[in-house]
């Protein structure tokens, strides 16, 4: 086998597509976003990426079957009031390693150039380590006119977030892309705690995306799973108050038996 091995099942033919990026990463929010995307615009499969960098494992679905960990290529076309053509990049996995994050990223900005490609929009979660009650969509971008660009539809670009820059595929995409392929990119990045799947901070990227394509979509799908994220942690947050409670009151008795 191979290091990667693409498999394509059609080899669309776009014109100034744009290439969207949601692997899973800090509360999966690109991944999120992407799976929401491609669902509102009936997005179609046409590739499978498999490669030595992933995990070394298989996945097995509700019905005991087993599938090959990967990541996997979609297209759209004509999305949006400006019909542009889309190229959506999701899977299992980032690369395990340095060294098959750049190879990974590589072989798909090599590929999407050949498919004429002429953007590259990231997608992510940027950690807080904190609960956020409004949460902001942060940006970086190649070239100071696509930053003027995205500040008008609400993204916000930070001197201190990102401190530590954007790792994994959403950074590379956009390095290797300008440097190497003389590809624009914008990753975007939706404020989470971190803690969990996030689909409030997916809905706010998505926002951004659909007001750049001008397309309109329905959410309905990512606010029930809010809302179902939002329980689980009203219940958490319960129990710590309550087991802090009961802390308190063993505390107490200890200090009288004392």
């Amino acid at each position: 086998m191979d290091d990667i091995v693409i498999e394509m099942t059609e080899e669309p033919e776009l014109k100034d597509a744009i290439l969207i990026e949601g692997l899973p990463g800090v509360g999966n929010v690109g991944k999120l976003a992407v799976e929401h995307l491609m669902d509102e615009i009936d997005a179609t499969q046409f590739g499978e990426i498999y490669s030595i960098y992933f995990p070394p494992q298989v996945l097995v679905d509700e019905d005991g079957q087993t599938e090959l960990v990967n990541n996997r290529l979609y297209y759209c076309k004509d999305v949006g009031e400006d019909s542009r053509d889309l190229i959506i990049l999701t899977g299992d996995y980032q690369g395990m390693t340095p060294q098959g994050q750049y190879q990974l990223t590589d072989k798909v900005l090599g590929l999407a150039e050949d498919l004429n490609i002429n953007m590259v929009f990231s997608l992510g979660g940027y950690s807080q380590g904190k609960m956020v009650e409004e949460p902001r969509v942060l940006g970086a971008a190649t070239d100071h006119e696509l930053v003027h660009q995205m500040e008008d539809i609400g993204v916000t670009f930070s001197e201190e977030d990102p401190s530590s820059g954007i790792v994994g595929a959403s950074g590379l995409l956009l390095g290797l892309g300008k440097n190497m392929y003389g590809f624009n990119g914008i990753c975007i990045m939706g404020e989470t705690s971190g803690y969990f799947v996030d689909p409030t901070a997916a809905r706010g990227v998505l926002e951004i995306l659909a007001e750049y394509l001008t397309l309109d979509l329905s959410y309905e799908e990512l606010d029930d799973k809010a809302e179902e994220v939002e329980e689980l942690t009203n219940k958490i947050a319960d129990m710590d108050m309550s087991q802090g409670m009961q802390q308190e009151s063993t505390n107490e008795d200890l200090n009288y038996i004392g």
